[in-house]
């Protein structure tokens, strides 16, 4: 697994981010791994389960409009 250096950090950052991690029950480096994964999601994984879901919805023979065509629609009144 990688590891990532931060240099030159404010110390009023520092401080923040402990009373955070004090806060969430976590150490310094979990806190700061948990806001970095929160920072840049898996993208790929989210079209995955979205393509699954409507693979679902459309499996259960209801029907879904196009919402950029009833936009579309509403503002050509």
């Amino acid at each position: 697994m990688a590891q990532v250096l931060v240099r030159q950090l404010n110390d009023k950052i520092v401080e923040r981010l402990k009373k955070r991690a004090k806060e969430n029950g976590r150490s310094l480096q979990s806190e700061v791994k948990t806001i970095l994964e929160e920072a840049v999601p898996d993208y790929e994984s989210a079209w995955k389960r979205i393509a699954k879901l409507q693979k679902t919805l459309k499996q259960s023979g209801r029907k879904f409009s196009d919402s950029a065509t009833l936009i579309r629609e509403d503002r050509d009144r």
